[in-house]
Parts: structure tokens; sequence; C-alpha cells
């Protein structure tokens, strides 16, 4: 997701050289514009530059736009990016044809300023509502860190990664220990309290930004370790169960504080073709409960390569 400083990206692929020009000058102050003549050059642009929106010309020297606007929505690299269709013709079968094949909006020939940015910004808009609704469906609403939905996709791709490039990954799965008692006794509200806390004390022992920290579920979490050992997994786990214990939590109605505990299971894969995901994560969780079974504000790990 875009910061308030980035500015988003549009591909222009327009034959004409003034066309071109007059497009980059109406836009060049809000947004990237990149720039393509022929059908072949837009599709590689859109591709490499990566843009948030592409304006589309209908006829094009080597090939029609439509069969362009086509193959963009075929591609799993492209098929998202909205395009709006750039047109001379003053044809509604013309248009009608383009919102079937995907386009979300028209700008006709000659162009005029005002409709342009207009029609851009109304795109801009919705690509901005679209990225700020996808963010939040992939943060926890108590913790504000990632949730299930945001681990499944990240695991996924870091196992992919690890396939593709030969290197290990590794998973902790977390517990707060006798959380359940410890809400029944003091309520809710409390137990939220106390997750909180813990978050904001795992978060402050991870110290590479590509590790991922989310809550599984209810007292569970998953710290995700790309490109790390079994021997770097037991280290960061250890850091995170005694940062934990160290911890205290306090009740504003009771005036208690209670030292919360958790445990973990760390496992550590090197994936080779055939192996499952699912192992690694089931092994983790197995891992979890040996630590709980042996009594707990302990860290039980696995081997390498074992699944």
């Amino acid at each position: 997701m875009k910061t308030g400083d980035d500015k988003f990206k549009i591909l222009v692929v327009e034959d004409s050289t003034y066309n071109l020009h007059v497009i980059e000058k109406i836009l060049e102050d809000q947004y990237v514009v990149g720039k393509a003549m022929t059908a072949q050059e837009g599709l590689k642009a859109a591709q490499i530059f990566s843009p948030d929106l592409i304006l589309l010309d209908i006829i094009l020297p080597d090939a029609n736009g439509f069969d362009l606007l086509v193959r963009l929505k075929e591609m799993e690299t492209t098929k998202k990016i909205p395009v709006i269709l750039i047109t001379g013709l003053d044809s509604e079968a013309a248009e009608e044809w383009g919102f079937r094949l995907g386009a979300v909006d028209y700008i006709k020939k000659p162009f005029r300023e005002t409709i342009v940015k207009a029609r851009v910004n109304t795109q801009i808009r919705a690509i901005k509502q679209l990225q700020v609704l996808e963010k939040m469906s992939l943060l926890d609403a108590l913790t504000g860190i990632s949730n299930r939905r945001a681990f499944d996709q990240q695991i996924q791709h870091e196992w992919s990664h690890a396939l593709r490039n030969r290197c290990e990954v590794s998973l902790l799965m977390l517990d707060v220990d006798q959380f359940k008692e410890y809400n029944d006794t003091y309520g809710h509200p409390q137990g939220d309290v106390m997750l909180q806390r813990i978050t904001q004390v795992v978060q402050g022992t991870l110290k590479r930004s590509l590790d991922v920290f989310c809550r599984y579920g209810g007292e569970e979490f998953a710290v995700l370790l790309p490109g790390t050992s079994l021997q770097g997994a037991r280290i960061v786990a250890e850091r995170i169960r005694e940062a934990v214990a160290q911890t205290e939590v306090y009740n504003s109605e009771t005036k208690c504080i209670t030292r919360p505990t958790v445990s973990i299971g760390a496992a550590t894969a090197f994936p080779a073709r055939g192996d499952k995901l699912s192992d690694l994560i089931e092994r983790a969780d197995r891992l979890l409960y040996q630590a709980k079974s042996k009594g707990r504000n302990r860290v039980e790990s696995g081997e390498q390569n074992v699944v």
C-alpha cells in the first residue's frame, strides 16, 4: 500500500507522440507517467512498470486495443490493473464492447484536461479505497497485527520462495499459557488487555522487517521466520519466551499484576518438491502442545528437513 509520499503510476499506451505529450503534461504533477506506443511495448511495460492504472488507445499500429485489453485481463500480473480506454471514435457499440472486456471507463479525443483528470482521479480514489479495505481485511482488529488470512498468504509465499531458492524457512507457534483461566477470572476485556500487551512485547523482540508476526486465532500466535535455521528459530523463540515472562499485565479494577507466560513450538523446513507446507504447520503445532504438556513456559523445537 502506498504512503502519502508515493505517487501512483499511470501507463499510457498511445501511438501518437503528440497525444502522449498532452496526457503526460496533464497528469505529471500528480502521478508518475509511463509511456508506450505499441501493443507490444504496452504489454511489456505493464509487467515491468507495474502501473496502478492504464490508459489504452483502441487503435494501435501493431494490434487492436481491445486485443491488448483481453491479454492484460488474462495475465495474472496485470488482470487487476484498471484500464481506461482512449478513443477518437463516437461509437456506443465500441464502448459497450470495451466494458464487456473489462475496461472501467472511456476518455474521448480530443482531450480535455478537466475530463482526463476527473476520470483518472476517480479510478485512483477507487484504488485507494480498495487498498484500505484489503489492508483492514488482513489485520487483526484487537492487536493490530496480521491476522490468520494474512498469515496464510504470507507463509504460502515464503514456502514457494524457499522452494525456488533452496533455503530454509522456520515457523514458531505460540500459545498464552492458562489464558482461559485468566479470562474466566478477570473477564474478556482484561483478557484483551493481556493479548495486546503480549503482542507489543513479541513485536519488540523481532529484529527483522521480513519476519511475520500474526494472531493465528484466540490466544494463539504465529511467527514466520524466512531464511532462518532451526538454531536461529530457537534463539528467537527463547527471546520471545523470556521477554513475555518478564512482562507485567496490570488489572486496573483489581489492582492485581499478572506475569503471563507462553509456550512455543519451533519447526524448520528445507522444502523440496513433493513436500507439503501443511506438514510444517502441523509439526510446529504439535511441538507447541509438547511444550504445554511438559510444563508450559518453554520452547520445544523440531529437527531440520522434517517435512
